[in-house]
């Protein structure tokens, strides 16, 4: 397990150990680090861990506070996740897998999403989507990676389902990684393209879950995974194309 990890596990631990309840505040971020003997970046890393799964949530100028109390069991998630990155690394059709699973999940998430974001959950969905557009602009694609894969998982987050909430957080380096490498490979293609369909795609899909559209919100997030999917197989097709032109043994 990653240090990363390790803190993460050690954070929630400390939460449950101490019965903090929704809506309790964690200790000052200098307090917790002494604590914890672990640097304020390593904590600062997990506390963003933890929030992705939907365990803890920061706000701005108040500190960081407990969202839920659902039992996770961390450590063991992240190494099965874990297991699976090298899998994906060295055969792409992992990437299907994980596209596959996506779309069992999301399509019924961005559901619930338009039925029960609240107020505060259409302000988050919001930020991620301008966050998503400014890291587009300025061509960093990392960070554009991130902020896709963000965004996807504060839909999850309105779900306001834990489970979802919990499955979606305890995937979410594994779907970075996968969302990472499928811009990758779509914009290999034709970049101005696909971008212009997934940023559409992206809006779409605030606008129905901020405009309460259940079926809208469904439908947009299926039509985008699907859009994904194609185009990987687009490029799946081409790279082997090129593959055996390149093993013809051309006549001198």
């Amino acid at each position: 397990m990653r240090i990363s990890d390790q803190i993460a596990e050690q954070l929630y631990q400390l939460v449950q150990q101490r019965q903090l309840q929704p809506g309790q505040r964690l200790p000052a971020e200098r307090q917790l680090a002494e604590e914890m003997k672990v640097s304020r970046t390593a904590l600062r890393e997990a506390i963003q861990k933890l929030s992705s799964q939907g365990i803890l949530v920061s706000r701005a100028g108040a500190g960081t506070f407990v969202q839920t109390t659902v039992p996770h069991p961390i450590g063991g998630t992240l190494q099965a996740i874990s297991a699976l990155e090298p899998l994906i690394r060295t055969d792409a059709q992992y990437l299907y897998d994980v596209l596959e699973t996506r779309e069992s999940l999301e399509v019924s998430t961005a559901w619930y999403a338009a039925q029960r974001a609240t107020d505060e959950d259409k302000q988050r969905l919001q930020r991620r989507f301008d966050e998503l557009l400014h890291y587009q602009s300025i061509q960093d694609t990392e960070s554009a990676a991130r902020a896709d894969a963000r965004f996807h998982l504060c839909i999850a987050q309105a779900s306001h389902n834990a489970v979802i909430v919990q499955v979606m957080g305890s995937l979410f380096e594994l779907v970075l990684g996968t969302v990472a490498e499928n811009r990758q490979r779509m914009f290999a293609q034709d970049s101005s393209d696909v971008l212009e369909h997934l940023t559409q795609h992206h809006y779409d899909l605030m606008q129905a879950i901020l405009a309460g559209e259940a079926q809208q919100a469904r439908s947009v997030m299926l039509v985008h995974l699907n859009f994904v999917r194609d185009k990987l197989m687009q490029a799946d097709a081409d790279a082997a194309r090129q593959q055996r032109l390149n093993r013809l043994s051309l006549p001198h």
